[in-house]
């Protein structure tokens, strides 16, 4: 160990002294005998050191005093030096200046330097002696060269930048790792998500932005760029620019920009951004500065609308945090410690508590932090031989080339087990929330489906390919991609869909259930019978009215999920090809056939039946005078021109009458009829009895002769 001691602009060299350990205090006397000093031809055997406020004083023949002087050093502590570091009062002290130098340095001067370290001492403009280096991020490649060395690591929900700062990830949101000024069509971006807990987020992904390409880092060692997938292995694959490969650790990205090599490592679970480069190169993102204020770096564009929600979940009782400190505290033991001096491990230790004391130790995560830390070692030409045997850990990815969905992510079904894709905590909490496995039923026209989610149906250990409808040969389809399962029929293949009446609704019904043997007469495992169904509502009262607004009364009816639009609509011909519009004139006594027709039901199973219309002059269906033309289903006996064609036969029918107008009013007539469905299976044709015709008395032309335009409202 050497300490120099600098009076005024002088130069010390030092040599060693006794091997017994001395100690500098405020005022001591150092015995130098084994190695005297001589100071203007007068050799000294000891040193009387003083320290006071703001100065040092060596002297050889007693303490220095201000009256009296003495052959004495005198110079600010503050430019005491201990292999270049500031002197402490009380620190260790070996060694002791031995000569001066034989000659003065003017400022400025350089007095040595080690290209290989690229340390240098210098005489420095105010004639102190500086010691330089390369930075903090840098290191000497030879020659008197710093360059650019520096790593940030993301794993789990902690940034450890550059400079050995923590930050942690709270929400689920999109954020900029890495980007510098210098290449400003490069970034790297890193996503969070939730996994069994919905108040614990990792790192999910990472995208390259390259030149306005987007390379994905995805979980399971998937790669794509833009939206087409990449089929990577260990051999380098240039994509612009990128090179990129994969093999059972992890996929790297390489590029050099601007004289800066930058590389990409994703594993699934950790990031690790390394970056080598010309000295002064700035760092910028999460990876530059972790302390800086995460919504100034939080990407909005990248990010779901409710990312930034914050979550509380109860605590882990099962947790022992003592025993998980014990376990990230291996960083600074054998063979981690080899590596100490260079990667600080205190980040990665507190990234590794603050995780596992409130997140189970599960899916890799026992290793996860300690991997972190021994590839960041690697980075720096440190192997740590023997680290994964002493932690019981592996090198290889975890969950490598298993894809599970955005709502997915890979786990152990047991500690050290096998691995399948679970529910996201959030995702799943809207299901646990009403004890379901699936969303509501989807009604469309013709059809009905209802859709499981597979990794719901893993956790209650559910075979979803032992799952049938009532019609066993009905079974439920996967999506690749989502995981989800549907069972579905319509009205080519019903599935043994059950259709009943209740009141004024009709119901399609049908079940998922597990595969029976008819040959078993008990069973060990969980029977699931999942009942869903489709609801059509009567349909309310029509109205029309002939008046000069619309040429026909279209209704859109929703019953429950099942949605289907009724139409009633006036001709005035029995082909019902020319339609009454707000042109039309219609005269009394002229036939009307008036068509009352179904959109969206599913004419297999259900049919419409008119059971009643009638007339009135007034909006109101409940207004008098009334004046009815079906009344049950059938014609009106009392009028003969009242013809009822195709009622309960299908999903329309229609009926026709002579034009009229009320006694004594305006002339205005409204037109109500009122249907129900019935299930097909049923008997739904209205039974008529045979009714002697009368005919109605047509009025004078000169009793009230009116021409009317037609139209509907309701």
């Amino acid at each position: 160990m050497k300490s120099v001691f600098q009076p005024a602009a002088l130069p010390l060299s030092c040599v060693s002294v006794s091997s017994g350990a001395q100690y500098i205090t405020k005022s001591s006397v150092l015995n130098i005998s084994s190695c005297p000093i001589t100071y203007y031809g007068q050799q000294y055997e000891q040193l009387y050191v003083n320290i006071t406020s703001g100065y040092v004083t060596v002297c050889f023949n007693g303490f220095f005093s201000p009256e009296t002087g003495g052959d004495c050093l005198v110079q600010h502590s503050r430019e005491i030096h201990l292999n270049m570091v500031p002197v402490k009062i009380c620190q260790p002290f070996r060694t002791v200046c031995n000569a001066l130098l034989p000659s003065m340095y003017p400022p400025g001067t350089v007095i040595s330097s080690d290209p290989e370290t690229c340390l240098s001492l210098t005489c420095n403009e105010t004639a102190v002696l500086h010691t330089s280096s390369c930075g903090p991020l840098e290191r000497c490649q030879g020659n008197n060269i710093c360059v650019l060395d520096a790593t940030c690591t993301v794993t789990g929900p902690t940034i450890i930048d550059v400079h050995g700062q923590i930050n942690s990830i709270q929400d689920r949101c999109a954020y900029s790792l890495f980007s510098t000024p210098s290449l400003p069509d490069f970034q790297v971006l890193g996503y969070f998500k939730d996994q069994r807990r919905k108040d614990v987020s990792f790192l999910d992904s990472v995208t390259l932005r390259v030149d306005g390409h987007d390379i994905h880092l995805e979980q399971g060692g998937r790669v794509q760029l833009d939206d087409s997938t990449l089929t990577l292995d260990s051999s380098s694959q240039l994509v612009h620019g990128v090179q990129l490969s994969k093999d059972q650790t992890g996929v790297t990205a390489k590029l050099s920009l601007s004289n800066l090599n930058i590389s990409v490592f994703f594993d699934g679970d950790t990031a690790q951004i390394h970056l080598e480069g010309p000295a002064g190169s700035s760092v910028e993102g999460l990876c530059g500065n972790s302390s800086r204020s995460l919504s100034d770096l939080r990407l909005s564009e990248y990010s779901s609308t409710s990312c930034e929600m914050q979550y509380s979940e109860p605590a882990d009782s099962t947790i022992n945090c003592t025993s998980v400190t014990e376990r990230c505290n291996l960083l600074k033991e054998a063979p981690f410690s080899s590596c100490n001096s260079d990667i600080d491990p205190e980040p990665y230790i507190t990234a590794c508590t603050n995780t596992l004391c409130k997140y189970p130790a599960v899916d890799g995560l026992n290793c996860q932090f300690l991997k972190a830390y021994a590839r960041a070692c690697s980075l720096h030409n440190h192997t740590l031989d023997g680290w994964t045997s002493k932690t019981g850990c592996s090198s290889e990815v975890f969950c490598q080339d298993r894809t599970c969905s955005d709502h997915e992510f890979c786990g152990e079904k047991t500690v050290g087990g096998d691995t399948r894709c679970f529910c996201r905590a959030i995702f799943a909490s809207k299901y646990q929330a009403n004890n379901s496995l699936g969303d509501p039923t989807v009604c469309k026209e013709n059809s009905a489906s209802l859709t499981l989610v597979g990794c719901l149906l893993e956790d209650k250990d559910i075979d979803y390919s032992a799952l049938h409808l009532n019609d066993p040969t009905c079974r439920g389809q996967v999506d690749e991609l989502t995981h989800m399962v549907t069972f579905s029929f319509n009205s080519s293949n019903s599935c043994g869909t059950e259709v009943t009446t209740n009141n004024s609704q009709v119901i399609y019904k049908n079940t998922i259930m597990t595969q029976n043997s008819s040959s078993d007469i008990i069973t060990r495992h969980d029977q699931i019978y999942i009942d869903f169904s489709c609801v059509q509502t009567q349909p309310d009262i029509k109205t029309e009215t002939f008046r000069i607004r619309d040429s026909s009364v279209i209704q859109h009816i929703t019953s429950g999920v099942w949605d289907y639009t009724l139409t009633m609509q006036s001709f005035t011909d029995a082909g019902r090809t020319q339609a009454v519009d707000f042109s039309t004139e219609v005269q009394l006594d002229q036939k009307i056939w008036v068509e009352l027709k179904t959109d969206g039901l599913d004419g297999d199973m259900v049919v419409v039946v008119t059971d009643s219309c009638w007339a009135t002059d007034q909006p109101s269906p409940d207004s008098t005078p009334r004046y009815d033309l079906i009344i049950n289903g059938c014609a009106n006996p009392a009028d003969q021109t009242v013809q009822v064609e195709e009622n309960g036969l299908g999903t329309s029918n229609y009926f026709s009458f002579n034009m009229f107008q009320f006694t004594g009013s305006s002339g205005d007539v409204y037109l109500h009829c009122k249907l129900h469905l019935c299930p097909k299976q049923n008997n739904c044709v209205p039974t008529c009895p045979a009714a002697a015709r009368r005919r109605r008395s047509a009025r004078s032309k000169y009793e009230g002769e009116a021409f009317i335009s037609m139209a509907w409202t309701h």
